[in-house]
């Protein structure tokens, strides 16, 4: 993976690998035409929105409460949410189409309607999400980025949570889930500088699953090759 630029032209570190997979379905392709344009959470598009004014989250979720998703991957976690709570509003970001199509036919299935996709870099979301109007964000078994050399890409760096903590209100929850030990260093090393303070009631509670979790495929893989999940809750200051 290459650093790529952003829009306004300063240089960009990807967080996360590819953008496609192996070919889709022919019914996850006509789900991306059929549906992902009625979920969009808004103009987040630097081509049409040059100047990144914020979206208008109370028109788009009737003044529900919003939680985001980074990286959702096949939408499994984000899907079970949204329907044990159909009081929130969701927004899930996500870069890999493959992904992005499979969380469709999920929303498909499901019935849930309080949920925003946006297929691409989350960063771009951070642009036009208003100031501190965000109750919960989920990062949940990001791309590891396991060399060394590769760590300043993991999203747990400055430039991805400064971002994130400003969309998010004070006393919004952060969870993160992941099955690399040293993600979890890095993450407790990193987030609290950020503004948040780790919640953690007794040494074990990294070990424990949210009460509402919905175990993931990337779980189910880091169980399959012998990897313990860790479950890390933060709250910002």
């Amino acid at each position: 993976m290459t650093d790529t630029k952003h829009p306004s032209g300063a240089p960009w570190r990807n967080f996360y690998g590819r953008f496609k997979g192996k070919g889709l379905r022919k019914s996850q392709e006509e789900w991306l035409d059929a549906d992902l344009a009625a979920l969009a959470p808004g103009d987040v598009s630097w081509e049409t929105n040059p100047n990144r004014d914020k979206i208008d989250l109370t028109a788009l979720f009737g003044g529900k409460d919003v939680w985001l998703e980074i990286g959702f991957g096949g939408g499994e976690h984000m899907v079970h949410q949204a329907a044990q709570n159909p009081d929130i509003g969701f927004i899930g970001c996500e870069p890999y189409i493959n992904g992005v199509a499979m969380l469709l036919g999920k929303i498909r299935d499901s019935g849930c309607d309080n949920i925003r996709v946006h297929p691409g870099d989350a960063r771009d979301m951070f642009d036009v999400l208003p100031d501190g109007s965000v109750s919960k964000a989920f990062l949940l078994y990001p791309d590891p980025w396991p060399k060394k050399r590769h760590h300043r890409r993991r999203f747990v760096t400055p430039e991805h949570l400064g971002p994130l903590a400003r969309v998010l209100k004070p006393g919004a929850i952060f969870r993160v889930a992941t099955d690399i030990p040293d993600y979890v260093r890095q993450t407790l090393e990193q987030v609290p500088k950020a503004g948040f303070e780790w919640l953690a009631g007794k040494p074990s509670d990294w070990r424990d699953p949210w009460g509402d979790w919905i175990s993931t495929r990337y779980e189910q893989k880091a169980f399959r090759e012998g990897r313990r999940p860790h479950y890390l809750t933060f709250r910002k200051v």
